[in-house]
């Protein structure tokens, strides 16, 4: 299953957009896998911080990160966004996976060029209870800066969302 997440109940369409994060900026729309959807059970703005030990992790890192919960996978975000979190609607909107391709396996990131029409979309509901219960411990930090910094370097998978509206 693919997914796109939105504040916005009522898309009818996506429409391809540039996207500064690929190359030459084409227009795309963007759908995230179901194994990667959790890092987006967040207010669009919302910075996070996502990891996740690999084959390749050391035990040095599985030990400093994951050595006190049985989470296969950690989100940080910065403790001023719980009240956002707590109120946010969030809607996730079910899209057509034949019209995706992949563009990033690591990141679990699908991008179409064409303008899709979504084939269901439903409100997330408790945002706190939806993350608890896909199996990852979210920690609220003062700032995200000290974890980014630490695992930018590590043999942990990540996903870093929206940093550029951290507490810097």
């Amino acid at each position: 299953m693919l997914y796109h997440f939105s504040e916005d109940p009522a898309i009818r369409r996506f429409h391809p957009r540039p996207a500064a994060a690929i190359q030459g900026n084409p227009s795309v729309v963007w759908a995230i896998d179901e194994e990667h959807a959790p890092h987006y059970f967040f207010p669009r703005a919302c910075p996070r911080v996502v990891c996740w030990c690999e084959e390749t992790t050391s035990q040095e890192d599985r030990e400093e990160l994951f050595a006190l919960t049985s989470a296969t996978k950690l989100a940080a975000v910065e403790s001023a966004w719980l009240e956002r979190i707590r109120q946010t609607v969030l809607y996730r909107y079910t899209m057509p996976d034949q019209a995706f391709t992949l563009h990033n396996a690591h990141a679990g990131y699908y991008v179409s060029y064409e303008t899709v029409t979504p084939m269901l979309v439903e409100p997330m509901g408790d945002l706190l209870q939806r993350l608890t219960a896909s199996g990852l411990e979210l920690r609220l930090t003062p700032s995200l800066v000290p974890l980014k910094n630490r695992i930018m370097g590590s043999t942990l998978g990540f996903s870093i969302i929206r940093f550029a509206n951290a507490v810097q």
